[in-house]
């Protein structure tokens, strides 16, 4: 194929009109189609860029919420530093005291469980683009955290409970 070749089929492909909505309609990937016949909410419409507002407008300062600072990130680093002492304890404390530690350990995995989905939600789901959405995943959230909490509370109560279960696997 020769140069001038090359050169006319480029040029007749750029000097082409836009195909418009057709083209564009066309272009959505299935997946997001099949969601809106589903009933599932569009997204929120985005500002170009992500930016509200111009260049020069001074950056919102958001209120201080204890819960929504440092104070939770040193909490959760807490929760999971926590957990490694806790999952030793059961297999070596005494047996008067393992249904308490182990209580404590279920308590503990729980906790960390909800703030790493929790994080993943406002990362890979968030509010500001899909609205609706992300509240229902916080909410099925919290539910099945409460379900687990209660499963695993029946599972402590009526049952050889978690550290038992664990002692049974690693002798198997």
């Amino acid at each position: 194929m020769s140069f001038r070749a090359v050169t006319s089929s480029v040029s007749s492909s750029l000097a082409r009109p836009c195909l418009g909505l057709r083209a564009i309609r066309h272009s959505i990937p299935a997946p997001i189609v099949a969601a809106r016949h589903l009933g599932i909410p569009p997204l929120i419409a985005q500002p170009p860029g992500g930016i509200v507002g111009t260049v020069n407008d001074a950056a919102e300062i958001p209120p201080p919420e204890k819960l929504h600072g440092s104070y939770h990130w040193t909490f959760e680093r807490l929760i999971a530093v926590g957990l490694v002492p806790l999952t030793v304890a059961p297999f070596v404390s005494d047996a008067a005291l393992a249904p308490a530690v182990d209580s404590v350990l279920v308590a503990t995995t729980l906790v960390h469980s909800y703030f790493g989905l929790q994080s993943c939600i406002v990362d890979y789901i968030p509010k500001r683009e899909f609205g609706k959405v992300h509240d229902a995943f916080m909410w099925l959230l919290l539910g099945g955290t409460i379900a687990t909490g209660y499963g695993f509370y029946k599972f402590e109560t009526e049952d050889i409970g978690l550290s038992g279960t664990i002692a049974k696997a690693w002798k198997a």
